[in-house]
């Protein structure tokens, strides 16, 4: 194929039907690994002509550890997993009643570099929690967002090939002991909080708001599509 067919290609790819959308898998709970390696795999398989995709999750009790963890961060685990994972960051708690939302975004297609993802991400939970009535802000030198100074959400990414994968964390209705065990995001002191100590919301209304709110952050204003809701074949 010459130079300039094989740049025709490309072009059509990327402003094809299947792209236009944006992909949302609701999974309802599965086990963290299973769907860690899902991303990886469908992060090394897409080409141009992938729609980007989110993944709506809830995943049984774990703790997950960036590759910049420090060990000392994991202060008392008991009975609960730690995974060592490929995204940025350090140590997490992931646990029923936690939205997690991974963003599988082809950032070359819409020209977003790591740092304009991340504030976006950040930006979708903020627009969530106002519908609340919940007043929400970044916090310099500490990823996420807070309320009043305490977390209720996490964000770690992993960028590979220029397509992104892992996502958020949004606390809206959990048992916050886990967090006591760890330094969340290897913050010292740093205290955890969930939409149910403000008011009362249904994790499906959340979900349903975070979706049109990232919707929207991305580009993605009225392109979305929902989709099997399982975990995409290998």
């Amino acid at each position: 194929m010459s130079s300039a067919n094989k740049i025709a290609v490309e072009q059509a790819q990327a402003v094809s039907p299947v792209n236009s959308y944006l992909n949302v898998r609701h999974l309802g709970t599965l086990d963290y690994e299973s769907v860690w390696h899902a991303m990886q795999s469908f992060t090394d398989a897409r080409d141009a002509s992938t729609a980007d995709e989110i993944w709506l999750v809830e995943h049984p009790a774990v703790f997950t550890q960036g590759q910049a963890g420090k060990a000392e961060h994991i202060l008392a685990p008991g009975d609960i997993p730690v995974v060592q994972v490929d995204r940025g960051g350090q140590v997490t708690y992931h646990g029923p009643g936690q939205i997690v939302a991974y963003t599988l975004i082809d950032l070359r297609r819409l020209e977003l570099g790591v740092r304009a993802l991340v504030s976006a991400l950040e930006t979708a939970i903020i627009h969530v929690l106002a519908t609340y009535d919940v007043q929400a802000l970044r916090m310099q030198g500490a990823p996420g967002i807070y309320v009043d100074g305490v977390k209720i959400a996490s964000l770690g990414l992993r960028v590979r090939r220029g397509c992104s994968f892992h996502g958020l964390a949004f606390n809206v209705d959990m048992d916050l002991e886990p967090f006591q065990r760890i330094n969340p995001c290897g913050l010292l002191n740093m205290q955890v909080t969930h939409l149910a100590a403000f008011t009362a919301a249904a994790m499906t209304q959340v979900e349903a708001r975070l979706i049109t709110s990232l919707a929207g952050v991305l580009g993605y204003n009225g392109r979305l599509r929902h989709v099997a809701a399982q975990l995409p074949p290998p």
